[in-house]
């Protein structure tokens, strides 16, 4: 491992990461981050979901930096008495949480599909690009909230993870078609090089050519694709739940928070609305950066 990473740095993409301010600092961004929703139960200095500590004379304090904050809440409260610093942070977990996994589900099923298509071809490629064009004729969110929207009035009183679940899915769902396309894309030209045509000679089957040969060499641009899709999946996800169908409203992901607070923008309980939405555009656009640069690493001719 340590060696892998010393010719990581080393290389090429090594050099441009560590030549790139830009990078950088959306890496520590996103690191901040990511840090602070895998250890939010440490980081946080109050618990959201524990009511016993809510208390409603606490509700929709100002910032600590305003003359009637509280310095035990340092971003203020909102409408309940929670503490919008804690929440944000619990609210990036699950932000975080839904997106990677969304992304992950999209990933492998979008560059399996697209390995077959593009390898195989015939009439699987055929019928398989044609329901590519079947999901791309739908916007995106309207499928999410068609799917988070069903599984919500199939399972009314499901558990939180069920909902989670029914999220992940309606955002996978036309995600996968990107990942797809551009894995059979590449797969039309790996297919056809010198190194495929002699492991068919050899007798190795199709499987393992797709899994050992030609796969390695597609990752590229679905690396780059998967992490601006990142960006996408949690500002959808965010989406869904300031719309009321996406995390339940007992967990405050950064949409539940901007939802909440969107109620008292107009009655100057600003704080309420903007932090969860400063946050957002933080780790969306972090994550942006990184694939930005990601992109240009892996390609020489944008070097």
């Amino acid at each position: 491992m340590k060696t892998l990473l010393h010719r990581w740095w080393d290389g090429d993409v090594g050099y441009s990461f560590r030549t790139s301010p830009t990078a950088i600092f959306a890496a520590l961004i996103a690191l901040v981050c990511l840090i602070c929703a895998l250890f939010a139960p440490w980081i946080a200095p109050h618990n959201p979901f524990d009511l016993t500590t809510l208390e409603l004379s606490n509700a929709r304090l100002p910032p600590a930096w305003h003359a009637d904050g509280n310095t035990s809440f340092w971003l203020g409260t909102d409408d309940q008495g929670r503490d919008i610093l804690s929440a944000l942070i619990y609210g990036a977990r699950i932000s975080l949480a839904v997106g990677l996994a969304s992304v992950l589900l999209s990933l492998i099923v979008g560059v399996s599909l697209g390995l077959l298509a593009g390898f195989l071809g015939g009439w699987i490629d055929g019928l398989l690009m044609r329901l590519c064009d079947v999901m791309l004729s739908f916007p995106a969110i309207l499928v999410a909230l068609l799917i988070a929207g069903v599984g919500r009035a199939l399972f009314p009183n499901a558990h939180e993870s069920l909902a989670f679940g029914v999220l992940i899915i309606a955002i996978s769902l036309t995600g996968w078609v990107q990942y797809a396309r551009t894995v059979r894309g590449s797969t039309l030209v790996e297919r056809s090089k010198e190194y495929v045509q002699a492991a068919r000679v050899t007798g190795v089957s199709p499987l393992r050519i797709m899994r050992k040969h030609v796969l390695p060499n597609v990752m590229g641009p679905v690396l780059v694709l998967a992490t601006i899709q990142v960006a996408t999946a949690i500002i959808t996800e965010a989406t869904l739940s300031f719309l009321g169908v996406g995390a339940p409203p007992t967990s405050p992901s950064l949409g539940t928070l901007i939802r909440v607070g969107n109620d008292y923008l107009f009655s100057g309980e600003w704080w309420i609305t903007i932090f969860p939405g400063a946050t957002l555009v933080l780790i969306a656009l972090s994550v942006n950066l990184l694939g930005d640069w990601l992109r240009d690493a892996l390609n020489p001719r944008l070097r």
